[in-house]
């Protein structure tokens, strides 16, 4: 792609711009966010991980499902994509009953509806991963909602193929991830539909930012497991005392390292590929 593209959004993470009606570029930057904001520190190296990320699921899932990946860039930052419009909520898909899900469990001993097992432990492994639906809050917090719920925002018909294709796509992940030494705990999906009216994967897939991995060799239900995604960055945060609003503080050094070196090994555990060849090569990971 050479045409030059206007910039149309920031978000969270990602810069957004538009060739045309059609086409857009996806710039993964460096912020990181927790609880829905913008924490003023960046992680160095974070948008190249999960740029390439993304880009080793979307090349190994499209038997599964379509997605927006059209080129990815030579800066391993950027992502080339086919413009979609997206369902109105995030498919998320709980393996492992942790984060939101483990809170929801202990007061009404269900997730978003699920009813599951009396006495379960926190990380502890689900029967059968769930769809835990969410809304998409354009301020504030997304917040878990029943499936009755996400059918009405997205018609029964989206609603139900959205949830088997994220179920598939979990389902992928967490082999992959288990025969390289990891677990994927839930991970979400944004799902869109192309101008035919197909179902298509775009966003970001299984990354560090969209996920929770685990190493296998350490796995202990009844605990927070370590984790090789932004929880990390989470942790330290609630022990701060930040009331959750914005601004949200600064990181200190070892933060900013630790985190950069999870989201680093998670991205070579799952690839196989070292990451200063991705950075030299991004094409790599195709």
């Amino acid at each position: 792609m050479t045409t030059r593209a206007a910039h149309v959004a920031s978000g969270k993470v990602r810069e957004i711009y538009a060739y045309d009606s059609e086409t857009l570029a996806l710039v993964a930057s460096d912020r990181i966010s927790t609880f829905d904001v913008v924490l003023p520190t960046p992680i160095p190296d974070k948008g190249l991980v999960l740029t390439g990320l993304s880009a080793f699921w979307f090349g190994r899932t499209r038997a599964i499902v379509p997605n927006h990946l059209l080129q990815l860039g030579e800066d391993g930052r950027t992502m080339v994509c086919q413009k979609l419009e997206m369902l109105p909520i995030e498919c998320v898909v709980r393996g492992y009953l942790a984060g939101s899900g483990w809170k929801d469990y202990r007061l009404t001993g269900s997730v978003c509806g699920h009813e599951l097992p009396d006495g379960l432990e926190e990380s502890a492994r689900l029967p059968e991963p769930i769809f835990t639906p969410a809304t998409k809050a354009s301020e504030g917090h997304d917040e878990n909602i029943t499936e009755e719920r996400a059918a009405e925002l997205c018609g029964e018909r989206a609603y139900r193929e959205a949830k088997a294709v994220s179920l598939e796509l979990y389902r992928f992940g967490q082999a992959h991830a288990e025969a390289r030494g990891m677990i994927l705990a839930d991970t979400k999906f944004e799902l869109g539909a192309a101008p035919d009216g197909s179902l298509v994967l775009g966003d970001e897939a299984m990354t560090p930012d969209s996920s929770r991995f685990w190493p296998a060799s350490s796995y202990a239900p009844g605990t927070p497991q370590p984790s090789f995604d932004k929880q990390y960055v989470r942790d330290w945060c609630e022990r701060t005392g930040w009331n959750k609003e914005a601004p949200g503080p600064e990181l200190p050094g070892d933060v900013v390292e630790g985190t950069r070196a999870r989201y680093v090994e998670a991205f070579e555990r799952l690839t196989e590929v070292a990451f200063v060849e991705y950075v030299a090569r991004p094409e790599i990971v195709l």
